[in-house]
């Protein structure tokens, strides 16, 4: 079956807000999805858990401690395990006062972000997949929907059918693509939705990546950038693949993978990503390689 992804790629090459505008706003929450939207992200991505009570919500991390303050309400429930809490538990919570005590990418200590803006993160609630879904439909974006790998929990069964039942029902199928490291739920997205876009997330360098792609009928390739050479990016592309890099940081890399001819570029700083497309729209030799087939 052909998959129209014409939507989702139709720019050269994507910015894609890794959870949000982390380096500028709590990750995983509507404040880093707006700084990722007013950066000029082309897409964000999120991370999807679940809860005790089964509902989807956007955290990475599949313990809470990192980035809540959990330990303090809850302290005997360690280890604060996402899918230990309903979702009017993690209500209680503050997923926004963590990024302004620790900086964690120094931009409120340089100044790129001001202290009004450090201020207004305290209190910043959970974020439901629904809410997320809710405010990039609101703004025509793209999204990137990475569900995280719950094998083995109780709370994994329906996971991949919840997501993909919420992404058609708020009509986001030509907005969204899902990608996870666990194939098996790349299947099922594929037989409850056979149109529905996938990316195959890998951590390390695969031998055989096209024939990977071809088995999950997959339409593309979420390498690490450790993990893939700028040659295979082309030979990819020329099989009809599209190639989402993680995660990228540093605007060196961003310039060789537009040259390569990525699709895609997840990174952390979204704001630094718009620069570097600008000159590169504007630069001779920069032009991302065509797709083929």
């Amino acid at each position: 079956m052909s998959i129209d992804v014409s939507g989702i790629f139709s720019r050269p090459v994507l910015n894609i807000a890794h959870r949000g505008a982390r380096s500028l706003a709590p990750e995983n929450t509507l404040a880093a999805a707006r700084k990722a939207l007013e950066c000029g992200a082309h897409m964000w991505e999120l991370d999807v858990g679940v809860t005790r009570d089964g509902e989807l919500v956007v955290v990475h991390d599949a313990t809470l401690d990192r980035t809540t303050n959990v330990q303090e309400i809850y302290p005997f429930r360690s280890p604060w395990r996402t899918e230990d809490f309903t979702l009017e538990e993690l209500r209680r919570l503050d997923f926004g006062s963590w990024f302004t005590r620790e900086d964690p990418f120094g931009e409120l200590s340089a100044g790129r972000v001001s202290p009004a803006e450090g201020e207004g993160y305290l209190g910043e609630p959970v974020l439901t997949l629904q809410d997320a879904f809710g405010f990039t439909a609101e703004h025509a974006w793209l999204v990137n929907v990475e569900i995280k790998d719950l094998k083995g929990s109780p709370r994994e069964k329906g996971l991949v059918e919840k997501v993909v039942s919420l992404i058609e029902a708020l009509h986001l199928t030509g907005q969204a693509i899902v990608s996870s490291f666990n194939l098996d739920y790349l299947e099922r997205v594929r037989t409850v939705s056979p149109g529905m876009p996938v990316g195959v997330l890998t951590d390390d360098h695969h031998p055989r990546p096209v024939e990977l792609l071809r088995s999950l009928s997959a339409q593309a390739y979420h390498p690490r950038l450790s993990t893939i050479a700028l040659d295979e990016i082309s030979a990819l592309r020329e099989e009809g693949f599209h190639v989402m890099v993680w995660v990228v940081n540093d605007e060196i890399d961003m310039r060789a993978l537009i040259a390569a001819g990525a699709s895609g570029i997840f990174t952390d700083y979204p704001q630094r990503m718009a620069r570097v497309l600008e000159e590169a729209n504007l630069s001779a030799g920069m032009k991302p390689a065509p797709i083929g087939r």
